[in-house]
């Protein structure tokens, strides 16, 4: 795994962008279910690891010794704290997925991803 850096997050929103931009090309139902099922897995998908990566940060501010404490940062971190439960609300976009697989006939199974 390439180490942890800006430029490597960045190449990641950089392939959701290219995902999407093929997604408003292509128009093959099945393909476009199977290409964003890994981003919508109730397990692993982005709303799942968004809300961690949001607590995560929240946790990393708040412990950190030099983080002043005071009101406006305790609101700052509450605010990442709400944004995470509700990143976390829409891992259930995976039913969306399961049903328009079954309008589709879709072969493309779910399975769950490791965590």
């Amino acid at each position: 795994m390439p180490a942890l850096t800006p430029d490597t997050i960045r190449m990641a929103t950089e392939t959701l962008s290219l995902l999407t931009d093929y997604l408003r090309e292509s128009h093959d139902p099945e393909e476009a279910l199977a290409l964003v099922e890994p981003l919508l897995d109730e397990y692993t998908g982005l709303p799942v690891q968004l809300a961690d990566t949001l607590r995560a940060l929240a946790r990393a501010v708040q412990d950190h010794p030099d983080t002043p404490r005071t009101l406006e940062v305790g609101l700052l971190i509450r605010e990442l704290r709400t944004a995470a439960w509700e990143q976390a609300d829409q891992h259930t976009l995976h039913y969306v997925l399961d049903g328009l697989r079954g309008l589709y006939g879709s072969a493309v199974a779910t399975e769950p991803g490791c965590g």
